[in-house]
């Protein structure tokens, strides 16, 4: 079917109560006008929308445990709609957009509003400012990401994801939930503190790794397959526990890494940059020695007569023989005649 058979006339146009989605896509190297979106990948990321819109509702009714659990099914779908539509070709401008405002209401709003409820009672104006510093930084990570979508290193995220920035700050309630804490002033505090510093790390310039490069089609070895069981296992056992304590740990991994960059690292990189200084610098010394050392040893050979060799000594003697048994000979009178 051509374009022009897919387009609709007027009347049809006005019959119809929505619009019906196009895009200009490239394919086999020109430009094509594509009707219609793309249903997997967007399903997914219409499910993640879903449960961070039901985290929210859980959240401002007290549920925390559903919250969290809803927080966790949206960082599942949004983590496999991108792979989804990048296995089967089937990414979109559109796709990309939705997936932006669906993360913004599930990683953004839902997860502020969330420890808003919980712990920020006791703060007043500080507890709303605290969950609208992280909502802010949730758009600015997302919009960034964007913007750096064709450019940056596919091997890192520059600033802690959303998902996992949204993990911190939901998991916290979640776990105090299971464990009946109460909400203290100082608590307040420390988990106002925590969502700041949480939303920060979104529009850092810490590198995270993105583990893009895992290839999920090749083979691996016995032993990881293991490894994978037994991390399911710990896991199912304590989720809540086990989930917070890697979406911290993932978290500080950033400004980690970054420590060792610039300060060990480069400790190690001046180091040796001195220790190969000081070689250089004794190679040219010891050079610069041995210059004149070996300038005294050309003088004093220069200076020193040869020593004849044992061939040209007995040469020598042997002419000088050969010469005084000439001179003796001419020397010797004649002899008188006799009968």
């Amino acid at each position: 079917m051509t374009d022009q058979e897919n387009e609709l006339s007027p009347e049809q146009e006005n019959v119809l109560p929505i619009d019906e989605h196009e895009e200009i896509v490239s394919e086999g190297g020109k430009k094509i006008r594509r009707r219609g979106i793309y249903l997997l990948p967007n399903l997914l990321t219409l499910s993640a929308l879903f449960a961070g819109f039901y985290a929210i509702i859980a959240g401002m009714s007290g549920d925390f445990n559903e919250a969290g659990w809803a927080i966790m099914i949206a960082a599942i779908c949004d983590g496999l709609d991108g792979r989804i539509a990048r296995l089967t070709n089937t990414q979109s401008e559109f796709g990309a957009q939705f997936d932006s405002l669906s993360d913004m209401v599930s990683f953004g709003v839902a997860p502020s509003l969330i420890m808003f409820s919980w712990g920020f009672g006791p703060l007043d104006r500080l507890g709303w400012a605290a969950s609208f510093v992280f909502v802010s930084c949730a758009a600015i990570r997302l919009a960034r990401f964007n913007v750096q979508l064709g450019t940056a290193d596919k091997r890192f995220f520059v600033g802690l994801q959303s998902p996992l920035a949204a993990g911190i700050v939901t998991f916290v309630p979640w776990v105090a939930h299971k464990y009946g804490v109460e909400v203290t002033p100082l608590i307040a505090y420390l988990a106002a503190i925590l969502t700041i510093f949480t939303g920060l790390l979104m529009i850092s310039n810490y590198k995270y790794f993105s583990f893009k490069e895992l290839n999920f089609k090749g083979t691996v070895p016995l032993m990881v397959f293991v490894f994978a069981v037994v991390f399911l296992v710990v896991v199912a056992q304590n989720p809540h526990e086990v989930l917070l304590l890697g979406a911290v740990l993932y978290g500080a991994s950033g400004p980690i890494i970054w420590l060792y960059n610039n300060r060990f690292a480069k400790k190690d990189a001046s180091k040796a940059r001195i220790v190969g200084a000081r070689a250089a610098k004794s190679t040219k010394e010891g050079v610069a020695t041995a210059k004149p050392v070996q300038n005294q040893v050309k003088a004093v050979k220069r200076s020193t007569p040869k020593k004849p060799s044992k061939v040209n000594s007995e040469i020598n003697d042997s002419k000088g023989e050969k010469d005084s048994q000439s001179e003796a000979s001419e020397q010797k009178p004649a002899g008188k005649d006799t009968d």
